[in-house]
Order: structure tokens, then C-alpha cells, then sequence
């Protein structure tokens, strides 16, 4: 049987959307990794699921990697050494040009779920012939 809260059809599957959720985020404020995967998953898009900790930190170093994101390690007395990540002026660029490509997609989304409710009604009628 299928588990409807692990599907994708829960809208809990949303990897495509960490870069973004990420580099809002280091737009606000300096953080580190552990940090930002609270962030994610307070926000609305996660419902409170916590996102994969280990795909957040892949996302991190392969946005270092392409220049979005620079880290350093903050040594603090009071524990652990901690790695910060600071947004760059590539990374604003790259958040900015997300804003156009979230609004596009929810244009589309608004008219895929048009064709949903349509497709929906439909099947509901026909399972009464």
C-alpha cells in the first residue's frame, strides 16, 4: 500500500526547492548548516517536516562550489566549531533570478491545478456511469 505522506503527491518531496529556501535565507542573515535546516523546515513549505540534513549540506557545498555561498568556521568558546555560510554577490544574483522562475512557476501551477480540478470532476462524474 501506498504511503500518501511519503508520496510526492504530499508536496514533502520538495528538493527542487532548497536552493532557493537556502540562499532566502543566507539573504537575511549569516548562518550555519544546522541552522538553516531549522529554517527550512519552519518553513510553510515543509509543514514542519524536518528537509534531509545531509541533502541541505550536499546543497551547501556544491553551492560553494559554483560561487553562490562562501563558508568559514567560527571557533566559539561556549562549543563546538561551527561553519558559517555567507551569501555572495553571485548568490544575490542567483536568488534574484529565482524570483522570476518562482513566479513562473506558480503561473504554471495555478493552471495545472485548473486542470486538476477539471480532471477531478470529471472523474468523479464518471463513476457513476
Amino acid at each position: 500500500m501506498l504511503d500518501f505522506d511519503k508520496c510526492p503527491c504530499s508536496g514533502s518531496n520538495l528538493d527542487r526547492l532548497i536552493q532557493p529556501m537556502i540562499l532566502m535565507n543566507l539573504a537575511q542573515e549569516d548562518l550555519y548548516g544546522y541552522k538553516i535546516v531549522q529554517r527550512i523546515a519552519d518553513s510553510p513549505m515543509f509543514k514542519g517536516n524536518k528537509p534531509d540534513g545531509t541533502g541541505v549540506y550536499r546543497s551547501l557545498k556544491a553551492m560553494e562550489q559554483r560561487g553562490l555561498v562562501v563558508s568559514s568556521w567560527s571557533l566559539d568558546n561556549t562549543g563546538p566549531a561551527k561553519r558559517f555560510y555567507h551569501l555572495t554577490n553571485v548568490g544575490e544574483e542567483c536568488l534574484s533570478r529565482w524570483l522570476s522562475t518562482l513566479e513562473e512557476y506558480r503561473k504554471a501551477i495555478g493552471m495545472l491545478l485548473e486542470d486538476v480540478h477539471k480532471a477531478c470532476a470529471h472523474t468523479k462524474r464518471g463513476k457513476g456511469d
